[in-house]
């Protein structure tokens, strides 16, 4: 009787450990082709959700662009015919990002005081309008062919002061002391400039220093300026720093007298030296000038209609030459 148990109860653990082994392998093979079936779709479902969460969110690379004028070739524009030689130029339609003449757009090329643009940028964006400012030893030890605001060590100026002498005098004593204030030293600044410049999208571009004096290592592109100009044009300071033909304000010297000084316009068509062709309304921009770069302008302006542009000229073998060539390019646009 207890043999006939045994035996028994042997057979039901068999049967049920062979009904475990049989549910296991079933397990087993569910979940093989669940998993094959979901790899077979993953790129499907990846799919779906990068349409939807791109599209609500945005990719980055396409909003960089978004607002941008993008080139990479040569492009010609209407009658627009070179009255002498230049390096590289830009016309862009800002409010239809249409690039419009597009020449050498991503050539490295010196920069000359157009460098001032990122250093304008920067004093806007990490700097306070009201922050009081002293001018040091370093900033007016400069070489004696360098553009100046004509500064004294010591001076005491407000960083809005600073921001006019910078852009329409073109001081590189001036950039000097907004390096310093916002980063300490030149050195330290200069870093900055080339971390937002890449921030930018100027990837072509290298500063070492924050006024573009002369050096063989410090370069950009007229694409790359575009980038930065676009870029300063969104604060409206700038704006109104820029489209400003002088600038009158108070500097307390180091002993305490105050100094009246005027900074006045070096951009020709607002200064009243050229003549802005008709229809045309310019607004302002930036100048650059030295042997090595050759005469540069960076500038905004507006047709009748109310239609804004930037336009570049880089390179030219004169001023004359600049302002004959940036004359015509504006002219077409009036036709």
């Amino acid at each position: 009787m207890k043999c006939t148990d045994r035996t028994f109860r042997r057979r039901r653990n068999r049967k049920r450990q062979l009904r475990i082994r049989i549910a296991s392998f079933f397990c087993v093979v569910i979940g093989i082709v669940a998993i094959t079936i979901l790899l077979l779709n993953s790129h499907k479902i990846v799919h779906a959700y990068e349409i939807d969460t791109y599209s609500k969110t945005g990719y980055q690379t396409k909003l960089f662009a978004d607002d941008l004028c993008v080139t990479n070739e040569e492009v010609e524009y209407k009658d627009f015919y070179r009255h002498d030689k230049f390096h590289g130029a830009l016309l862009f339609n800002v409010d239809t990002q249409e690039v419009l003449y597009s020449e050498n757009a991503n050539d490295r090329l010196f920069p000359a005081s157009t460098t001032k643009l990122m250093t304008a940028y920067l004093g806007l964006k990490y700097g306070n309008l009201n922050d009081m400012v002293t001018v040091s030893k370093e900033a007016v030890d400069i070489p004696s062919d360098s553009s100046t605001a004509g500064l004294k060590e010591g001076d005491i100026l407000s960083m809005e002061d600073l921001l006019y002498s910078l852009m329409l005098s073109s001081g590189n004593d001036s950039a000097i002391v907004i390096a310093e204030h916002i980063s300490g030293s030149s050195e330290e600044f200069v870093k900055l400039m080339n971390h937002e410049a890449v921030a930018l999208g100027a990837s072509n571009t290298n500063f070492v220093n924050p006024h573009g004096y002369h050096d063989s290592k410090h370069y950009t592109t007229a694409y790359d300026l575009y980038l930065i100009f676009n870029a300063c044009l969104k604060n409206d300071t700038f704006t109104k720093i820029i489209s400003s033909r002088s600038r009158q304000t108070i500097v307390t010297e180091k002993n305490g007298v105050a100094r009246e000084v005027t900074w006045g316009q070096t951009n020709q068509f607002l200064n009243g030296m050229r003549d802005v062709p008709n229809g045309i309304t310019i607004l302002g921009g930036k100048t650059g000038n030295t042997n090595a770069a050759g005469s540069c302008l960076v500038q905004l302006g507006m047709d009748s209609e109310g239609t804004s542009y930037i336009s570049i000229i880089m390179g030219a073998t004169s001023m004359r030459n600049l302002y004959d060539n940036m004359t015509f390019l504006w002219m077409t646009l009036a036709d």
